[in-house]
């Protein structure tokens, strides 16, 4: 089972960015997923979830700014980001989750978000 976070990169502040999250071993739709980050000095945290049954959750710094969405005939997830601030710069990851919301996988390698001001 593998979730490989991609679609990061360079952007400037205000702009916009999808991430995707292409799952391999497992289906996405059977768990929760969410999408996590990491800032350099921080802890990784959850940003954005969606249940099994397409229920979606935000942090309060992305609402209205980030949507995750999953698509259950490409097995994919996604993360629209628009915009970004430069408090946004982090790794991304994805996971799936269990009911408590601890992430389940090994963590991949994350695909590197990086906002200029």
């Amino acid at each position: 089972v593998q979730l490989q976070a991609c679609g990061g990169g360079l952007v400037q502040a205000g702009g916009s960015l999808k991430l995707s999250c292409l799952a391999s071993g497992t289906t996405l739709s059977i768990n929760a997923i969410g999408w996590y980050r990491q800032a350099p000095g921080k802890q990784r945290e959850l940003v954005a979830r969606i249940s099994t049954n397409g229920v979606t959750s935000y942090a309060d710094d992305v609402k209205g700014r980030f949507t995750i969405y999953r698509d259950d005939a490409k097995n994919t997830l996604y993360l629209q980001m628009v915009s970004l601030k430069s408090e946004d710069s982090a790794v991304y990851y994805c996971n799936t989750l269990t009911r408590r919301l601890s992430p389940i996988l090994p963590w991949g390698q994350g695909t590197l978000v990086t906002v200029s001001s």
